[in-house]
């Protein structure tokens, strides 16, 4: 597995070392930063991960971390197509919808999520927890 979508769940918990999560979110980006796999979010998951960081920590903080992020993950691109087409999915998290749209549109091999219960109606990607994602590294 090379290509992943991590959740903004998993990024943040890395970012602002949330205790209980940090150690598995912390595991895979050291995986993702030694190369052994990509990381990737969605241009709409920036918008959030930045508004978190920016309201738990101020601006400088956020400022500066979102800076280490985007050196950390690629940003893959929202399209209105894509909008549409998770819509239609009819999930009651459209986040969640238009993640895994956007993951399976550009053939991420999984979504790493501590929230699997969300994607499960993902059929045509693997959604793993980070535990899950770490034991099959």
């Amino acid at each position: 597995m090379k290509r992943i979508l991590l959740d903004t769940n998993v990024v943040l918990d890395f970012a602002l070392k949330r205790e209980l999560f940090y150690e598995n979110a912390q595991a895979i980006v050291v995986e993702i930063a030694n190369g052994s796999v990509e990381g990737y979010i969605t241009a709409s998951m920036a918008t959030d991960i930045f508004y978190v960081l920016q309201k738990t920590n101020g601006h400088t903080f956020a400022s500066h971390t979102f800076d280490d992020l985007l050196i950390l993950f690629n940003v893959l691109s929202v399209y209105k197509e894509d909008v549409y087409l998770a819509h239609k999915m009819g999930w009651n998290d459209f986040e969640d919808a238009l993640q895994t749209h956007v993951a399976m549109r550009n053939e991420m091999d999984a979504i790493v999520t501590r929230n699997t219960k969300d994607f499960a109606s993902a059929a045509h990607i693997q959604i793993l927890t980070p535990q899950e994602f770490i034991a099959k590294m």
